[in-house]
């Protein structure tokens, strides 16, 4: 395994190994894993999981879940396996796997039979024609191809029960085409909330939450402002990310 680094989330609540080089984690698993309405005891998927970040960070908030991650490289699954038994998170498992394909798994379901109460995904964000990174690890969490991202959410929409939710972080850019994928997979009370980088800035990034089978609207939720003038983070933005506070009641 290539080298990596020790670190911690939630302001030290969850220990967290990574590659010292390649794709290195942000902000959006931590704020995707706030905005999932998981309760204690459900069952939980994360599709690109990386080095599991993003379900470390939720199994701390909600206890008693059951998860499973997919993610396409091999040693980074690895080091996701190795950050959940360092955290003692013996309820979330890995497997290799590409989206849309999914692996063969008890939790995920044939035709008619539906285990998973929360989806969850940080999809590549940029398109096959965007310069491929050097770094093999960092192009496959970066890139996704021409029409890829329907079949995420067709994928994981698919392994949801009644009113499950798939939650999505993305750029504000493909806000569009997020929203019609979602509605492609019958996902309703489509849910957008924007983070600026600051105050009187453009929102970047987004999490898009849509709901299997609601026949709710669309809503556009009070977003989150990150970062002070001086950089530092805001006291809401630091509730979230260091105290491990969920982003709605």
């Amino acid at each position: 395994m290539d080298p990596v680094t020790t670190g911690h989330l939630l302001g030290g609540k969850v220990v967290y190994r990574q590659f010292s080089t390649g794709n290195r984690t942000g902000l959006e698993p931590v704020l995707m894993a706030a905005f999932v309405p998981a309760r204690p005891g459900q069952t939980v998927m994360e599709g690109g999981c990386g080095a599991g970040a993003g379900l470390l960070c939720l199994s701390n908030r909600v206890p008693r879940l059951t998860g499973i991650g997919l993610e396409h490289d091999g040693a980074t699954a690895a080091l996701a396996r190795h950050n959940f038994m360092l955290n003692h998170r013996h309820d979330l498992r890995v497997h290799r796997a590409t989206l849309p394909a999914l692996p063969d798994d008890p939790l995920l379901s044939g035709p008619g039979v539906r285990r998973i109460d929360h989806a969850f995904a940080n999809p590549p964000w940029h398109d096959q024609e965007s310069s491929a990174s050097p770094h093999s690890q960092r192009d496959l969490a970066r890139r996704l191809p021409t029409g890829a991202l329907g079949g995420w959410v067709r994928a994981l929409a698919a392994q949801l029960r009644h009113h499950g939710t798939l939650t999505l972080a993305l750029p504000c850019s493909l806000l569009a085409a997020c929203c019609t994928a979602m509605e492609r997979a019958q996902l309703g009370r489509i849910r957008v909330l924007p983070f600026w980088p600051r105050a009187g800035q453009a929102a970047r990034i987004m999490l898009v939450q849509g709901r299997a089978n609601s026949r709710a609207g669309s809503e556009m939720l009070p977003g989150l402002v990150l970062h002070e003038p001086d950089g530092r983070f805001t006291p809401q933005a630091r509730a979230i990310l260091e105290q491990g506070m969920p982003l709605m009641p």
